[in-house]
């Protein structure tokens, strides 16, 4: 009988669940999932989950003490949103879960790494340890720095928002575990800026993007992985087969499971020593000058930036509102 894509797939590359919905990480059972602000926010907004928002706002109320206001007691729920929703995904899947550090701390390395610590504090006081718990990170210099701080500590590292190489070298040689190189967002920019309507897969500027970042990994011989993201379509996922990880959303997940047909391996490390490619080193005025000059990479990093800025400034309302919801049912029940 023929196999469909996924299995394919997971024969060549390690399957993540890129979602923050639980009952979506139950049916196609990943090996790791990762989840970011958005996904969070849009999870938090769901009723099924409403008890994990619930019960993390009053254990937060609860923590902060009588006298704290309510902007304290959400700021505390906040933090501990995310490693809630974390917790139950370990649960589930049987490896790392990836949880993000507040992205309006991407440009700050001292503030990253005290706030990266105390996730894996939140995780450890859970009975997890840290080698299940990837901490995602922007992949800004300062990020990467922190990253760089963290890894020698043993707090593994995925950098994400990730768009060129620059960044990707300079993840490699600060020892970061994990890379997310983002695939549709790519896309993304080269439609606006050229005004095509599409590539072919074997085109994308994504894929392309990719393809590079992980033969440039396998011919240096760099420990870092690399997890292709942010995917628009499956023609994407299938010409990265290979890579060493690939972090799907449910949807697309569902897309590959009913697909059947042929799926060949595209990335492979015995494919690369054959390879002419230029090894770079990037210091901070190096990786300045090179992100200066990638329009796509600067342009998508701020964005992306921004973008999970004002998913946890949403994520900070909604706790608010529900808290306030809470107290007066409390007040109600006596």
């Amino acid at each position: 009988m023929a196999k469909n894509l996924l299995e394919q797939l997971r024969e060549v590359t390690v399957v993540v669940a890129d979602t923050g919905d639980i009952q979506a990480i139950e049916k196609f059972k990943p090996q790791d999932a990762t989840t970011n602000p958005s996904l969070i926010t849009a999870a938090a907004q769901m009723p099924e989950y409403q008890d994990i928002v619930d019960q993390t706002l009053i254990k937060a109320k609860k923590d902060a003490g009588t006298k704290a206001t309510q902007a304290e007691v959400v700021s505390l729920a906040f933090d501990r949103l995310a490693v809630s929703f974390g917790l139950k995904i370990l649960q589930i899947i049987p490896g790392r879960v990836s949880t993000e550090v507040d992205a309006r701390l991407s440009y700050d390395t001292d503030a990253t790494v005290a706030k990266a610590r105390d996730l894996i504090a939140q995780y450890k006081a859970a009975g997890i340890s840290k080698e299940r718990v990837l901490i995602k990170i922007a992949a800004t210099w300062e990020g990467i720095k922190a990253a760089e701080i963290l890894e020698k500590e043993g707090i593994h590292c995925n950098l994400t928002l990730l768009f060129g190489v620059h960044q990707a070298i300079a993840c490699a040689e600060a020892g970061v575990t994990l890379i997310s190189p983002f695939v549709g967002r790519i896309l993304d920019w080269y439609k606006k800026d050229t005004g095509r309507d599409s590539y072919p897969s074997a085109e994308d500027p994504g894929v392309l993007s990719v393809t590079k970042i992980y033969n440039y990994y396998k011919k240096f011989g760099y420990k870092t992985e690399v997890m292709g993201a942010s995917f628009r379509n499956i023609g994407e996922i299938t010409e990265l087969a290979g890579c060493d990880l690939l972090t799907i959303s449910p949807g697309l997940l569902s897309e590959l499971q009913n697909t059947v047909g042929e799926l060949p391996r595209k990335l492979d490390p015995a494919k690369v020593a054959g390879l002419s490619i230029e090894k770079i080193s990037v210091d901070k005025a190096t990786f300045d000058k090179m992100h200066a000059a990638d329009r796509m990479a600067s342009d998508k990093l701020s964005e992306g930036i921004d973008g999970f800025t004002k998913a946890l400034i949403t994520l900070e309302q909604l706790l608010a509102e529900r808290l306030e919801r809470l107290e007066k049912e409390m007040v109600a029940a006596g």
